[in-house]
């Protein structure tokens, strides 16, 4: 590892090899938050390339052998406001030892607290917001010549993101936003301030870069957007979406598409029968209740009720039987009682959602929701236990049901030798579910990007295993 002096040596005549191999600087990006963020940080990457940065190697990054730190903060809910500066503060440790290192902090912790992140982290270069990505390297430019550091934040959306250039952080899956923003006004959500209001992409933009990905060797790629289903209605186009879904089932070599997250009210028939329809469209939905309290939900500003989030359901499980459907719930949300947070329950028991991502309420400053009386720690706490102890439960009855049946995986990753005979690949299943298979010997080891049919043989309360018996009959093969 050079030391600082070694670098300041090599910038300073610019004739050793190893200035070529750091071009501008090696960095590396933290992500905090939704996938929204993680396909933002990839268009920082490709940014960031583009000018002639060299993103760090693994040793690199376990060694600190770092030019530029980027993290991308988000702003959802309190805890992530605190990750983001106790990592600011680890970076600073790192900066204490390489005083040339840069940092910069993007995002949406970045558009809304910008300010303070400036004021109390003096040893952070630039900040930047989530509409100025394509800013940064003259950012970075500008604190190295001034020493100051460089605050960008714009409200006003200029560019897509999908108009910058990406470093994909795989080369079979790949996030395509079709949408940025929200109109929504969710009393909870933070989410308008820090990404303004929706706009749409054209669709041809989309559906071209869906083509390339798949050209440069996806097979799957997921549509993102706040609102995801949402899509069209900007220009008065309520079956959009739906189109969008159909399109690209034309695409050859495209074999999977997911997306998330819709909107339950915007959820219709003609998504629905999209899904159902088109062989590429996997059925898979995270599909947010929030609440099961119909009050609850009024003072979300949720534009819809348990009875309907349900219907909705009732008529996505009817076209597609195998659906896995997630959801997101809030426990504790301000003036949520113990009747309130049954009803909660009971929607959840008929749902029987495939998993549950659920928070503890937590009030996001600038929200009508913080301004509201809120509820003491321990009671919420105790909620949020018992809310998780019910969905573990339907989790691990749901994926009971997978076994003795065959998945096909798409092989995402390889967890190296099970034993001598046998190695484990991983991978996720058509509804989504992460799947890892044990190659029976003398069987093909599949490579990442190949698709595997294999009978699943246990159930655990996460994943799946398929270690299939192929002389007993079970399956197991490869589909490159």
């Amino acid at each position: 590892m050079m030391t600082e002096a070694e670098r300041a040596s090599i910038a300073a005549d610019g004739t050793d090899g190893l200035l070529e191999k750091r071009g501008k600087g090696v960095f590396h990006i933290h992500t905090l938050g939704c996938q929204m963020n993680v396909h933002d940080s990839e268009r920082i990457a490709g940014v960031l390339e583009a000018n002639g940065y060299v993103p760090a190697t693994e040793d690199q990054i376990n060694d600190n052998d770092l030019d530029l730190l980027v993290l991308n903060t988000c702003a959802v809910r309190e805890n992530a406001a605190e990750r983001m500066y106790g990592t600011i503060g680890r970076f600073n440790r790192v900066k204490l030892v390489r005083p040339n290192l840069q940092i910069a902090v993007g995002g949406c912790m970045a558009q809304l607290d910008r300010k303070k992140i400036a004021d109390t982290a003096p040893w952070v270069s630039a900040v930047f917001g989530t509409k100025n990505i394509e800013d940064l390297p003259k950012l970075l430019d500008q604190n190295r010549a001034t020493g100051k550091a460089q605050v960008q934040v714009t409200e006003q959306l200029r560019q897509f993101p999908s108009q910058l250039p990406a470093a994909r952080a795989s080369r079979i899956s790949s996030w395509v936003a079709i949408s940025v923003g929200c109109n929504n006004t969710c009393t909870f959500c933070i989410v308008p301030t820090t990404r303004g209001k929706e706009k749409d992409r054209r669709p041809g933009d989309i559906l071209d870069e869906i083509r390339q990905c798949v050209a440069d060797g996806a097979k799957e790629v997921t549509l993102l957007g706040q609102n995801v289903n949402s899509f069209g209605y900007g220009i008065g186009d309520r079956y959009a979406f739906s189109k969008l879904l159909r399109a690209c089932g034309t695409i050859d070599g495209l074999e999977r598409v997911r997306f998330t997250s819709p909107h339950p009210a915007a959820f219709t028939d003609d998504v629905i029968a999209a899904m159902a329809e088109t062989p590429n469209i996997m059925h898979q939905l995270h599909f947010p209740l929030q609440s099961g309290s119909d009050r609850i939900l009024r003072a979300m500003r949720r534009s819809y009720r348990s009875a309907k989030f349900l219907d909705i359901l009732g008529r996505i499980r009817a076209a597609m039987p195998d659906a896995q459907i997630s959801t997101d719930i809030i426990v504790g949300f301000p003036g949520e009682t113990e009747e309130d947070f049954q009803q909660t329950m009971d929607v959840v028991r008929q749902a029987r959602f495939s998993s549950a991502f659920t928070f503890i309420y937590s009030p996001r400053p600038g929200t009508p929701a913080a301004a509201m009386e809120q509820i003491p720690r321990d009671v919420v706490q105790d909620r949020f236990d018992r809310l998780v102890a019910l969905q573990e439960q339907i989790t691990e009855e749901n994926l009971a049901t997978f076994e003795g049946r065959d998945v096909e995986v798409m092989i995402t990753g390889k967890l190296g030798k099970k034993d001598t005979d046998t190695h484990r690949v991983t991978g996720r299943e058509k509804t989504g579910v992460l799947v890892h298979i044990g190659v029976p010997e003398g069987e093909p080891v599949p490579e990442i990007g190949d698709f595997v049919t294999a009978t699943v043989t246990h159930a655990g309360r996460h994943n799946l295993l398929a270690d299939p018996d192929v002389a007993a009959g079970q399956t197991y093969s490869v589909r490159h």
